[in-house]
């Protein structure tokens, strides 16, 4: 059952009529007729005896038609308290994050939040996403987009919204760097050599640290062409031909270059990007900052790339 059930049997209730009920609500008195049948076949007991000329409420629907009224009052209750809340709140709130992250997870929470605090003044920072926990432990940030480190540091906390495999990309067009994928591929059957290789990686952040792992494994020397800051410089430069890049897959399905590269399916599979909120603990008590929090519904980002 939902709240409009509820409040179509409360007005019955009270009214003893179909007509005039079906008036109340807007409705017609068809309409009516068939949200009681079906609250009863829910409920399975009769709540109500009609015929051509009076309706009764019996035992049963005396009963339902208490509760019902109690969590109509209890429904409006908390919606006013909510609203009066959502007033209370206002001030700025500084968020920070890449470009991405503004695209593909504050651009999903904004809406519902603005809706819902339209006094708070949001003041939103975009930069290299592996600078975002430090924003947050300097102070400079309220809330930040950010991977989930190895250690979080002491003080921190995060809240998972997704989850963002690792890929290994390579430009979709012919270049000197695609030709040797080919030879590669060619020459094993096992995954793609990324090491011989020309690599464009981002200058620190944790998948620059996965990568460096994964090579110190293999025991294997990386062939560096760039360092650069941020993973959607990566994309540019593999897009433009100058190498194999690593970024987390979200990246690539908000990049402006996504047709001009593709996913090396043989390449390895490293840990995946888990990405969330981040803030001071000491902050979460601010309202504005708590607000955004608990805002934040991870099930809005369910059924995309994300999961891994």
């Amino acid at each position: 059952m939902d709240f409009k059930q509820l409040e179509i049997f409360t007005v019955l209730a009270q009214e003893l009529h179909f007509t005039q009920t079906a008036k109340r609500c807007h409705m017609t008195a068809s309409a009516v007729t068939r949200s009681i049948q079906r609250l009863e076949e829910e409920l399975d007991v009769t709540l109500l005896l009609r015929n051509n000329r009076n309706v009764e409420l019996t035992a049963a629907g005396k009963q339902f038609a208490d509760y019902a009224l109690d969590a109509m009052q209890r429904h409006q209750a908390m919606k006013l308290n909510l609203l009066q809340q959502a007033e209370l709140v206002s001030g700025k709130l500084r968020l920070y994050g890449s470009a991405t992250a503004g695209y593909g997870v504050l651009s999903r929470l904004l809406t519902g939040f603005r809706a819902l605090y339209p006094q708070v003044e949001l003041q939103l920072h975009t930069g290299d996403q592996a600078a975002a926990i430090e924003t947050i432990q300097s102070g400079s940030e309220d809330i930040a987009i950010a991977a989930l480190p190895e250690e979080l540091p002491n003080g921190i906390a995060f809240k998972t919204l997704l989850f963002s495999p690792l890929r290994f990309i390579i430009a979709v067009e012919k270049s000197q760097v695609s030709e040797q994928l080919e030879v590669l591929q060619q020459a094993k059957s096992g995954s793609v050599d990324i090491t011989q290789l020309p690599l464009i990686v981002s200058e620190r952040g944790l998948a620059r640290k996965r990568l460096n792992q994964w090579l110190k494994k293999q025991g294997a020397s990386p062939n560096i062409y760039a360092q650069v800051s941020g993973h959607e410089a990566i994309v540019t430069l593999v897009a433009l031909g100058f190498g194999v890049g690593l970024v987390p897959e979200l990246v690539i399905q908000h990049s402006p270059f996504r047709d001009k590269i593709r996913i090396v399916d043989d390449a390895p599979v490293l840990q995946a990007f888990q990405i969330g909120l981040c803030a001071l603990k000491t902050r979460l008590t601010l309202p504005a900052v708590k607000a955004f929090w608990d805002a934040a519904d991870p099930t809005i980002f369910e059924g995309g790339v994300n999961h891994g």
